[in-house]
């Protein structure tokens, strides 16, 4: 009996050594999946342990110095020390510096008055204000505080200019008409002044889910009738290889459309998301990306033999997509290199694309660049799934 049971554990035991070597020669020989089981824990370390910092530096700044005095220069040079503040651009007047924060050209720009060094010296209180961009309440909130904090430390170190005369080196005589502190800094929140995480969340959702859904169902889809010999058959048709592709991608248009009107709605009805821009303009501006992502599934089928491996290449894209977009983590905080990376995806974008017009009113005009990027990447895309399909398929 122990013997007849010993047996029938040994060969099982063989058995399911059988089935698990012949599983490791198949895994072995397929390098793609084997390449995302190395590939993947890879990139999820690098991107979270080095490409992700949410400590917010080096945020662009505008200037709008109305002074162009000795102090504000001075001013402006101990707010680039801080790191905080990266100035980077010279506003001409109130309707340029809002079309940068429009366009997310810059997070904030520094307002300093005409009056500002007699101010100072008069010891009534000299004022700068920071008009920041709160659609991102990480990077509004770290603003504010370093605000905060250089105020107190400037308010001390301001009032012995060198090249002020001797006696205006100290603000006023009568101490009871001097405000307490010299300098005040007013941080001025824009576009989301409760600084709420979900008015930043939701449309940024609008593109994180565009990306997953379209890429991962055009690949699926045509992958699927590769499997079953439906797509060779359409090939062999009349109907050209481009027509085909461009058949593949019309349907999932509508589909993208539904999913943007459904995000956005569940936005105001539960999240009381604001939109404040022309729901036309997000239309026109979301149909490259849309098309942009169908085009990357179609490349991610024309390289993958089974749903499983386009499931894959789908998340090997769409990771670092999440991740280095701005959609999670500042984009301003993350190293020189990551922002170039981010700025070669079409998330990001897509993401200053629907942050613009649904929170901050801006049109199409103004985010030209960003839609511009975005057609780039459609095209080469698009070019890169038709030679595939043609040397795959041909």
């Amino acid at each position: 009996m122990i013997g007849r049971t010993m047996r029938t554990l040994t060969g099982g035991l063989n058995r399911i050594g059988a089935i698990a070597h012949k599983e490791l020669l198949q895994l072995l020989r397929d390098r793609l999946t084997l390449a995302m089981m190395v590939g993947i824990p890879a990139l999820q370390l690098v991107l979270f342990g080095y490409a992700i910092d949410v400590d917010v530096r080096n945020v662009p700044t505008a200037v709008l110095d109305r002074s162009q005095s000795a102090e504000s220069r001075k001013l402006l040079g101990e707010l680039q020390a801080t790191q905080t503040f990266d100035l980077v651009r010279e506003a001409v007047d109130e309707h340029d510096a809002n079309r940068l924060l429009e366009a997310s050209r810059v997070g904030a720009v520094i307002v300093i008055p005409p009056d500002f060094a007699r101010e100072f010296y008069r010891g009534r209180g000299a004022i700068v204000s920071i008009l920041a961009d709160a659609s991102d309440p990480t990077v509004s909130r770290a603003i504010a505080l370093s605000a905060q904090g250089f105020a107190q430390s400037m308010s001390t170190r301001m009032t012995s200019f060198s090249d002020a005369p001797g006696d205006q080196r100290r603000p006023g005589p009568d101490q009871d008409m001097v405000r307490p502190e010299p300098i005040r800094i007013e941080v001025l929140p824009l576009y989301n002044p409760e600084r709420r995480t979900a008015v930043f969340v939701v449309p940024g959702l609008v593109g994180v889910i565009l990306t997953m859904t379209m890429m991962l169902f055009t690949a699926l889809a045509v992958v699927r009738e590769r499997e079953r010999g439906t797509f060779e058959f359409l090939i062999a048709t009349p109907v050209r290889r481009g027509e085909v592709m461009l058949g593949k991608i019309v349907p999932y248009l509508a589909v993208g459309f539904m999913q943007v009107g459904i995000v956005l709605t569940l936005g105001v009805l539960l999240f009381d998301v604001p939109i404040h821009g022309s729901l036309w303009q997000l239309a026109v501006g979301a149909l490259p990306f849309l098309a942009a992502m169908l085009s990357m599934g179609l490349f991610v089928s024309a390289v993958s033999r089974s749903q499983l491996q386009a499931t894959q290449l789908s998340f090997f894209f769409f990771l670092p997509s999440m991740l280095l977009s701005g959609f999670m983590f500042p984009f301003d905080a993350m190293p020189i290199a990551a922002q170039w990376i981010g700025e070669c995806l079409p998330l990001t974008h897509f993401l200053r694309i629907v942050r613009g017009i649904v929170l901050k009113g801006a049109t199409l005009s103004t985010l030209g660049m960003e839609l511009a990027a975005i057609g780039a990447f459609f095209t080469v895309a698009f070019v890169l799934a038709s030679l595939t399909f043609r040397k795959r398929l041909g």
